[in-house]
């Protein structure tokens, strides 16, 4: 279910939206801001499956050995390209 909020914005962003509206790139100003909305949430989702990664590596580092098979993979791969 959605629920309406409401938002107070600068009568300059407030024509920057308007602005995205009337070029057609967002069909309301609901669209503009859901969109900016979705992007922010995707983009802090991302962030912190990159801080997992990094502390995940950072607990349990590669050894020389996996460095080493993961070298050996990426130079077959790239040898096996019929660049």
């Amino acid at each position: 279910m959605s629920q309406m909020i409401t938002v107070r914005m600068s009568a300059d962003r407030v024509e920057q939206l308007d602005a995205l509206v009337a070029s057609g790139a967002y069909a309301t100003r609901a669209g503009v801001v859901r969109a900016a909305v979705d992007r922010l949430l995707a983009t802090l989702e991302s962030e912190a499956i990159d801080r997992a990664i990094i502390d995940g590596y950072t607990r349990i580092p590669q050894t020389e050995e996996e460095l080493s098979w993961a070298e050996a993979a990426g130079r077959r791969s790239i040898a096996e390209e019929p660049w």
